[in-house]
């Protein structure tokens, strides 16, 4: 599954630091969100939504051939 939180982030002049602050998680979780190495639970997806204005779908694509 890939997501656009790092284009978001950046084009609102973020660091993970500052996103991981306001979404009370670790940098980390940020990181391994944007490299796509987590997939986050739904209420952190859904307020990632939420922070970016975005419905989740539009923040979270599947693959082509995902379903």
């Amino acid at each position: 599954m890939r997501n656009d939180v790092r284009e978001l982030r950046t084009e609102r002049g973020l660091r993970q630091e500052d996103l991981a602050s306001d979404l009370k998680v670790s940098r980390q979780t940020i990181n391994a969100i944007e490299t796509g190495r987590y997939l986050p639970s739904l209420p952190l997806a859904m307020a990632l939504a939420r922070y970016f204005g975005k419905p989740v779908e539009e923040l979270f694509h599947g693959d082509d051939d995902e379903l």
